[in-house]
């Protein structure tokens, strides 16, 4: 594993097509993304090659939104998805990391690329965050919501 990425494997009780819609259907999306007791009051998602994304996450009170937005590079239907990251604000403005509160030396695009591979009715994804410290509290929090994701597909 990187030290700059963050690298995660899951097996999900789930068939592959499930899990893709998971990943690039906004009200899917939304219903798993983020730290435990976060939501995401907003996932707008064109998943088609350089198709735009504009998420917001919010703390469990309220107080804190936090937006993204990023951009579709390969979209490879149920088996492999690559988009890029970046901080803004609520208007899709890209803002830098030292200006929401984080270390100067932290990338201001990053990339996720998201591999799934059919087992019978399971799904096996490999998702890789290039550019987020594989000790970050962002890796905590794609840890808690590949969680969460679980728990969305077994239901």
């Amino acid at each position: 594993m990187s030290d700059d990425a963050v690298v995660l494997e899951r097996t999900f009780d789930a068939p592959i097509d499930l899990v893709w819609q998971a990943w690039t259907e906004g009200e899917h999306f939304a219903q798993w993304y983020g730290p435990e007791g976060f939501t995401i009051p907003v996932a707008e998602m064109d998943a088609t090659p350089g198709g735009r994304r504009h998420v917001c996450m919010a703390s469990p009170d309220g107080s804190m939104k936090m937006w993204f937005v990023g951009e579709y590079k390969v979209v490879e239907p149920t088996t492999r998805l690559v988009y890029t990251e970046a901080m803004s604000d609520e208007d899709g403005n890209l803002l830098s990391p030292a200006a929401m509160g984080m270390p100067g030396d932290e990338p201001m695009i990053t990339e996720v690329t998201v591999e799934l591979t059919a087992d019978g009715d399971r799904t096996n994804v490999v998702m890789t965050h290039a550019g987020i410290p594989a000790d970050s509290p962002g890796a905590q929090g794609w840890a808690m919501a590949l969680d969460k994701l679980a728990a969305k597909l077994a239901a």
